[in-house]
């Protein structure tokens, strides 16, 4: 006996076969429909031999291969058809899509949908839309596409603050959906992040000459880490005598550096899949986030000390992390420590971005010159920012900056050499000191 053919919402299977799991998958993830083992494909009526083990067979390797749990949307029975025991499979459309198979992950060849009378496989873009579909337009609060995860940063930072990190912690910091798999948001923290942060180093005011570049990967939290090491040990220091006290300032407030970086990081659209942007010249330090303001939210709005975060539970966890004081305050302290300076933050919105630019208070033009006399360490701070601006240096450029003779320059040089702010670097007959840039 035959009955009708296959259809967008009907498979047979002559007997049972592992390849049924994607069947089912396809079905939840679509409109549902039903499996019948023991029917071929052309629709004669087999039955199945053992009805009772193929169902236990069927039960378990659905519950073990198919991620979220789909057995709360299937139904499995055996009925009489024909003289003969078929074993039916009835699949719900899933509330939880997408449902994949746990062996080959969110990807497009372990997410299925149906169409016509075949099961096949959905492409990268269409995950992600059925995931907005399913969980909203949050990208932090969405099903991450990758699943295999590790925390080593996240786990270091959370003891180093006295945080539990277990199960029960993940959930609630909604690292973990109520699917139990592992959101966006653990995305992001996970050793695996797929978004980077690049540093580029110019000589100048411009970007003309590219002199240097950093591209800093893994967790947010190690890509901050090691962005601040960065600026920790490669930011200049000016040291002056006023009398006999000695004064060093920073070419920056480093204050201001981590808070710019804190919410380039924290603040931007990781819906995109482009890098955060830090840009070194001369005269600025320049930070760069993917997704401009929040719809709703004007640059006069932000200035005045108006947030929403658009990504509030990474916000959260930076909170409590105390890697942030409080919430929507890092412009208006960026402000605050640059309230004396002469150049003052500039903060810029376009379609999809957002610039924090701070400028060098060392600068030229950027703080008044001290009147104190010259000395060692105020010479060497000269030369460092020369260095800085020029990319390569030579002794004539320093005897004429400093206004010094050839023998001063050179001993500056040479112990700026021997205490590692500088390189020597032979080119023909000509030397030229470049600036260090530690690791």
């Amino acid at each position: 006996m035959t009955i009708n053919r296959e259809n967008v919402d009907v498979e047979y299977k002559r007997c049972y076969v592992p390849e049924i799991r994607k069947d089912v998958v396809a079905f939840a993830n679509t409109d549902g429909g039903t499996v019948y083992v023991g029917i071929a494909d052309d629709g004669t009526v087999i039955g199945v031999d053992n009805p009772d083990d193929t169902m236990l067979r069927i039960a378990g390797s659905l519950k073990d291969s198919i991620a979220p749990d789909i057995m709360p949307f299937v139904q499995i029975r055996a009925i009489d058809k024909a003289g003969h025991t078929v074993i039916i499979i009835t699949v719900s459309a899933g509330a939880a899509r997408p449902y994949y198979l746990r062996d080959k992950g969110l990807k497009p060849s372990g997410v299925y949908v149906r169409r016509g009378t075949a099961s096949q496989p959905l492409s990268e873009d269409g995950i992600r839309d059925m995931i907005v579909q399913s969980y909203g337009k949050s990208y932090e609060s969405c099903r991450s596409l990758q699943q295999d995860l590790t925390f080593d940063a996240f786990r270091k930072k959370m003891a180093q603050c006295n945080l539990d990190c277990g199960e029960a912690q993940l959930r609630t910091l909604h690292m973990l959906g109520e699917d139990g798999l592992y959101t966006n948001l653990a995305l992001l923290l996970s050793d695996q992040c797929e978004h980077t942060l690049k540093l580029a180093i110019f000589q100048g005011n411009d970007d003309v000459v590219f002199r240097n570049r950093k591209e800093f990967k893994g967790s947010l939290l190690a890509q901050l880490q090691a962005c601040s090491e960065f600026f920790e040990q490669n930011i200049p220091v000016m040291s002056t005598i006023d009398g006999f006290v000695r004064q060093d300032r920073r070419d920056y407030p480093m204050a201001a550096l981590r808070e710019a970086l804190l919410n380039a990081l924290i603040h931007r659209d990781y819906s995109f899949n482009g890098s955060t942007l830090v840009n070194m010249y001369a005269d600025r330090i320049e930070f760069i986030s993917l997704g401009g303001l929040i719809p709703g939210l004007s640059m006069d709005a932000i200035l005045m000390g108006v947030s929403q975060s658009r990504n509030p539970r990474l916000a959260n966890i930076f909170f409590r992390m105390r890697l942030v004081e409080s919430f929507g305050t890092g412009i208006k302290r960026i402000k605050a420590l640059y309230k004396n300076e002469m150049r003052q933050p500039l903060f810029e919105t376009a379609k999809g971005a957002f610039k924090t630019t701070l400028y060098n208070v060392n600068a030229t033009g950027a703080a008044p010159i001290s009147n104190a006399p010259t000395t060692v360490d105020k010479e060497k701070a000269l030369v460092l920012q020369l260095a800085l601006q020029q990319g390569a240096l030579t002794r004539r450029d320093v005897e004429n900056h400093l206004q010094v003779g050839s023998t001063k320059a050179y001993k500056i040089l040479m112990d700026m050499c021997s205490e590692g702010l500088l390189r020597m670097e032979k080119a023909g007959n000509k030397t030229n000191y470049l600036l260090c840039l530690r690791e």
